[in-house]
């Protein structure tokens, strides 16, 4: 899964908020592989702001599923919530295998 936010409306929030409480929520979501995440420099071909992207690695899509379907997992993604305060929209996510 990969989640790309565009520049934060409020960046010194954004970064308070999903270093110290999203992240660290995301990290106990159970089966994940890998999680990481790198600020973009350049993006092309795009008219979009980008500003950060993250990639959550699981075994499968079952898996991620079923991850995503805990306590865990539903704790992560109902804190999108509280960082769309930050932003202009909601992030993009994407599911690929």
């Amino acid at each position: 899964m990969h989640v790309i936010y565009e520049q934060p409306k409020n960046q010194e929030g954004f970064e308070k908020h999903y270093f110290e409480v999203h992240i660290p929520l995301a990290q106990k979501i159970p089966n994940l592989k890998n999680l990481s995440y790198q600020k973009v420099l350049q993006a092309q071909n795009t008219e979009k702001n980008l500003y950060l992207m993250a990639e959550l690695e699981f075994e499968s899509l079952d898996v991620f599923q079923e991850s995503m379907s805990s306590k865990e997992g539903k704790e992560t993604q109902k804190d999108v919530a509280n960082l769309v305060e930050f932003l202009h929209k909601p992030p993009v996510i994407i599911i690929s295998q």
